[in-house]
């Protein structure tokens, strides 16, 4: 990563776990200086676990378990050995150096319940340098709040509103007023915008939305001066193949954020070599025609139905 671009505070993190990968790639890119954090979610480890012999032997040592055991004891230790490859990182500098899991989606409106598995993963894993995993929903704010006001490290997680971010950002203000301390990201995802609402914008206006959203986002939370959370983007694979490949990197290099990115992407961003910080001008009024409140409504329901589905079929394939 370039010395300028990490002195403003913006670090490129990887979206991907997989138990091969962390024995034999990530360890070199953290090496590089290229990635400072790691995130997951329900969908990846789903793919990871039918994709990579890696885990078999073990799935097949756990069926005395129920499923989600099985789900926890592999994604622990795949993440606790994450943390500690990126502890190095987090020593030096506590604003990076981290990798996240996610609660239970389908515990997404329940907050009681979420609170108590964010603690117990967090105790589990048992590693300073771990961000448990949010949904922006109702309930969520409630938990991150909780969460943080015990030390335990957020990554407020399926934002596409301003309302959303701005939602996430109160509820880590009211846990550091209660003495909370950790570090906290809001992922903003930026791509789903631009396939969700292209088909219906003039080609002036098509893929555009994503980051013009993310930065009317960042700038709403860097104006709360809250130098503990960063803005994360999320979402940042190309699926437009007009589109360069980095494209949701290279145009969202901002100061004092992170971008998460999938590893063809992080490639190509480091073939692409753009290391020009850019402005965070934005204006969403241009796409004040289309009705912006129901498609960061539509996107939500969706990611929370995606997760909900990818972790019910994940916990249906650990059962032989």
């Amino acid at each position: 990563m370039d010395k300028a671009l990490q002195n403003q505070g913006f670090s490129l993190w990887c979206d991907f776990i997989e138990r091969d990968f962390l024995t034999q790639e990530f360890p070199s890119l953290i090496q590089e200086g290229k990635i400072f954090g790691a995130t997951s979610n329900p969908s990846i480890f789903a793919q990871s676990f039918k994709n990579s012999p890696a885990y078999q032997e073990e799935i097949s040592s756990l069926q005395h378990k129920s499923a989600k055991e099985i789900y926890e004891t592999l994604a622990i230790k795949d993440i606790k050995t994450a943390a500690k490859l990126l502890h190095p990182i987090y020593d030096l500098d506590q604003d990076n150096g981290y990798v996240s899991i996610e609660i239970d989606p389908l515990f997404c409106d329940d907050a009681q319940a979420s609170i108590l598995e964010g603690k117990r993963l967090f105790q589990s894993i048992n590693e300073p340098n771990v961000m448990i995993k949010v949904p922006a929903t109702k309930a969520g704010y409630e938990v991150m709040e909780e969460l943080l006001k015990q030390n335990i490290p957020i990554n407020a997680t399926l934002i596409f509103s301003p309302t959303q971010a701005l939602e996430c950002a109160y509820a880590f203000q009211r846990a550091r007023k209660a003495g909370g301390k950790g570090k906290s990201v809001i992922s903003v995802f930026v791509s789903r915008l631009d396939r969700a609402l292209d088909p219906s914008l003039p080609p002036h206006l098509q893929k555009k939305l994503g980051i013009t959203n993310a930065k009317h986002i960042y700038n709403l939370i860097e104006e709360l001066g809250d130098r503990d959370t960063r803005t994360l983007f999320a979402s940042t694979g190309v699926k437009d193949h007009t589109l360069a490949p980095s494209y949701y990197v290279d145009e969202l290099l901002l100061p004092h954020s992170l971008n998460t990115a999938p590893l063809e992407t992080i490639h190509a961003y480091f073939a692409n070599n753009d290391t020009t910080l850019k402005e965070s001008a934005s204006d969403l009024s241009v796409f004040k025609d289309y009705d912006l409140s129901a498609l960061y409504k539509k996107l939500l329901q969706e990611g929370l139905e995606a997760f909900k589905v990818s972790f019910k079929d994940l916990l249906d394939s650990l059962k032989s």
